[in-house]
């Protein structure tokens, strides 16, 4: 049997995966227009914003329309909640720039900083995630792990003013939640305590597996807190290394 053969005859192994024809670098094209309509000040620009818009309405059109038949709705209705990502955004650069001792300007923050990069994409791929818009949020949400280090699920509800040093290694998981003006290091995981599986042995899907963590907190370098019912109040400063399991309001 020829190359040819062998590997078409192993699509029967896939057979009953679902396929969805997606793009993964006009997705990426896609988040790099929302930078430039944001920030125009800090990027080269080519187009007016008004051309901006359309072609970022034209490309997630495209994209949606490839997972989702509600695509014309879903692509307007993102694009209503522009000006809310983009306040959002820019309190985030405003919570690195007042947080960081390091950071000179906010022209290093927007080019630069591993942490407000992994947050922008983020709060893009979050917008798309509670208008449920298959697979794309997931695709933003791997690219800026590739990029940064930073593994935030889409689903995660992270409140204003979010401030990620570092940076390397964070992971917050689908159904955590994150108050306002909270401090990461890098390494931090708000993650699952222990998976619950159904009667044949498969992993149960959904629920609330990660932990809540208040509003005016600071999570060290490697603090690890874990669990769906672990509740961090405000104002607690998990120091370095730290492993919750359970919830407290201490401040260390």
């Amino acid at each position: 049997m020829d190359l040819l053969n062998e590997i078409e005859n192993n699509y029967e192994l896939i057979k009953d995966f679902d396929a969805f024809n997606l793009d993964r670098e006009n997705i990426i094209y896609f988040l790099n227009l929302i930078r430039k309509l944001f920030f125009p000040r800090y990027f080269t620009l080519h187009k007016s914003n008004a051309e901006i818009i359309e072609e970022i309405r034209k490309v997630l059109k495209e994209e949606i329309s490839m997972v989702d038949m509600d695509f014309e709705h879903k692509t307007e209705e993102f694009m209503k909640r522009l000006p809310v990502i983009q306040d959002l955004i820019y309190k985030d650069v405003t919570a690195i720039y007042d947080g960081d001792p390091s950071c000179k300007t906010y022209s290093e923050i927007i080019h630069s900083f591993p942490g407000f990069i992994g947050v922008f994409d983020y709060r893009v791929a979050h917008e798309l995630y509670e208008l449920n818009v298959p697979i794309i949020p997931r695709i933003i949400a791997e690219y800026a792990h590739d990029v940064t280090g930073i593994d935030i699920n889409p689903g995660a509800k992270i409140g204003e003013y979010f401030c990620i040093d570092h940076g390397t290694g964070i992971v917050i998981g689908e159904t955590a939640t994150v108050g306002h003006h909270v401090r990461m290091y890098h390494g931090v995981t708000l993650g699952v305590r222990k998976f619950t599986k159904d009667d044949k042995g498969a992993l149960v899907k959904g629920g609330k597996r990660h932990p809540d963590v208040g509003n005016y907190c600071t999570l060290y370098a490697n603090a690890t807190v874990l669990g769906g019912d672990t509740v961090i109040g405000d104002y607690t400063v998990i120091p370095t290394g730290a492993l919750i399991m359970q919830s407290s309001i201490e401040k260390w």
